[in-house]
This record gives structure tokens, sequence and C-alpha cells, in this order.
């Protein structure tokens, strides 16, 4: 019997709408090809065009409106004439923190040695997923502004560690090593953040006393940092704070081909609310509406998706299409020194679908 799933669909700014319906055609193909699943996509037009016409970056009742549905597929946010911190608090973390998606999944794999800048790096070495905490730290937004444009001005950001929120975490990444029999590396800055840091540490190893089969590691961040560059094979697991998590995985998708590739998922592990899957190279209004966007990552979350619903098998054939894809070379978009459109790599991925 076929399931069909309810996708929300947000492409968003810039170039999301492009990539994300490159990620509706293959999902569209896969669904075509397997009688387990279909899809029945409805389509949201939040973002900051709609900010400009409304004065709000979705509707009042969105976060309603979204709990019906099974998943969300969400392109870009952010635009020229719309502040940074609207664009993102408004819609992006207002979704993430409504939906509870504490759970923040960037895959860091190496598809084709050519797409990795290092020089003679193999391509067993770069095979990493990040489990970054997506709910506290640094993105809490708690703080204060004193003294507002006086000499005396004052700026305080908290970052909010609670023990539900970093022990969920930690124990999540634990039992994700655990099952895929790969080693979890820890993250932190415990020598210089004395508490938020040290605090993170001291949960790492309580957690890690119920899983003594699991191979651990922790580095200071800074450490992490060269580690990635000059040793990436150092890491197979790693869990990390929110702020932390979003430096390394744009550092780690430089090392795997650029922001082109580079997916993410914020899941909601107890499936009380839908998850969120997303490309998260941005809405690069530089590009927008040309044609040559790079869909991959658009692409890779949506297999993403397909693992979070069970078809994981869909999700490797699909992520098996982009590895192909990216082998052949003849199909790229100009970020890759390439000159096919973004629509030409859509349609060549579905291609590959119907061999793969």
């Amino acid at each position: 019997m076929t399931r069909t799933y309810k996708i929300a669909v947000i492409p968003g700014d810039g170039i999301g709408p492009e990539v994300i319906n490159e990620g509706v055609k293959a999902l569209t193909k896969l669904a075509e090809t397997d009688s387990r699943f279909d899809f029945d996509f409805t389509y949201f037009p939040w973002g900051c065009e709609y900010y400009l016409e409304h004065g709000k970056m979705m509707a009042e009742d969105g976060i309603v409106q979204l709990k019906e549905f099974d998943a969300i597929y969400l392109g870009s946010v952010g635009y020229p004439g719309v502040p940074d911190h609207i664009s993102l608090w408004d819609l992006l973390l207002k979704i993430r923190k409504s939906f509870d998606q504490y759970v923040n999944l960037r895959p860091i794999t190496l598809l084709h040695e050519n797409m990795c800048p290092l020089k003679n790096d193999k391509k067993d070495n770069i095979d990493m997923l990040v489990i970054r905490e997506n709910s506290e730290g640094e993105y809490a937004g708690a703080g204060d502004w004193l003294y507002k444009g006086q000499k005396e001005e004052v700026v305080l950001q908290t970052g909010v560690f609670s023990r539900k929120g970093t022990e969920r975490i930690i124990r999540y990444a634990y039992e994700t090593a655990k099952s895929e029999g790969r080693s979890l590396t820890s993250v932190s800055k415990g020598n210089a953040l004395n508490y938020s840091m040290v605090f993170w540490d001291q949960i790492f190893e309580e957690v890690g006393k119920e899983f003594p089969d699991v191979q651990t590691q922790s580095y200071l961040v800074d450490a992490a940092s060269m580690f990635m560059v000059q040793q990436p094979e150092r890491f197979e697991i790693v869990v990390t704070s929110n702020l932390f998590g979003d430096i390394l995985t744009d550092l780690g998708a430089a090392l795997a081909g650029g922001l082109g590739l580079a997916a993410g998922a914020n899941i909601n592990p107890e499936r009380r609310y839908p998850s969120m899957f997303e490309p998260v190279h941005g809405s690069a209004p530089d590009i927008a509406g040309k044609g040559i966007a790079n869909p991959l990552a658009a692409v890779w979350s949506a297999s993403q998706m397909l693992d979070f619903l069970g078809y994981d098998d869909q999700g490797k054939r699909l992520l098996k299409a982009i590895e192909r894809l990216l082998i052949d070379g003849g199909c790229l978009t100009p970020d890759m020194g390439g000159q096919a459109s973004t629509a030409d790599v859509g349609s060549r991925i579905v291609e590959y679908l119907s061999i793969v």
C-alpha cells in the first residue's frame, strides 16, 4: 500500500525556488519508481518578498499550518532590503524552535576527489557527520542591549546551555555513533569558556559512561579546525554546539566541494513535529534568476528527507546519482567549473535515477 507524505515546500528567497524545484523533480521521480510512497507538495510563498509586502516573514498562523505536514522542504532565507536578523529569526529559527528541531545533521562526504581543494587527499578520508545542537547556545536569543547609542553602550549575548538541551544532543550523537559503529568526537572550548563549555565537556563524559563501546575523543574548536584540514580522517561522527557547528560545517563543506554541496536536516527525533530539510548555501541574491545556481545541496537534503522518512535505500540511491554526476563531470554548474544550468543538472539527476 502506498503512503502519501504531505510535504510543505517553502522555496524562500534568491536561488531558493530554483534549487528546490530540482529537488522536487528528484523526489517525484523516485516516487514514480517506488510503490511504497508518494508525495503531496504544498507550496508556501513565505520569505523576504512576503515580508516586504506583509511586514512579516510568514503568515500569522504559519506554524499551525506547518504542523499538519510530515516534513518541510526549505529553499533559502535572506535578501537585500530585509535585515538578516529578521529573515533568520522570523522564519528559519522560528520553525526550528517551534517544532523542537534540536538536532541538526550536516553530512560532510567527499563524493569525488576532484572536488576537494586539499592536495592529494583521498575520498575515504573525508566522510563525517556533524551533529550540531540546534536549539540553544549562542542562538538562543538571550541577552541585552544597554545604554544604546551612548558612550557606555554595552551588548550582552548570552549562550544558553541547559542540562536537558546539552544532554539530549550528546546522547543522540552517542546513539548514532554506536548504531553506525563509528567513533565520536566532541568539539568544545572548555579552556576559555569556563561555564558553558566546561559544562558541555562534563555532560559528554557523563553520557559516555552509558556507551563504553563507543570510541571517543575531544578537541578544542581551534584544534578541531586545524585537524579538519590536515587530518580529516580523524572525524567520523562529530557533536558540537550551535555556533561551533555552524562554523565547522562550512569549513567541512569547503573540503567536500563547496557550499553547493552543503545539505542540512533539522530533526525532531521524537517525531512529534515535522522535521525540516534544506540546502545551507544561502539565498545567493547575486546569481538569483540566472539559472546557474548549483542544486546539488537541495537534492542532497532531499535524500536526507528520504532517510528520515524510512526510505534510506532511496536516499542512498539519490546520493549515488549525485556521485555519478560528479564523476562524469559533463553536467556541472559554473561554481563547479561547468557550464550547465540549474535545470540541466536536475534533469541529469533524474536521468541517473532511471539507471542507479
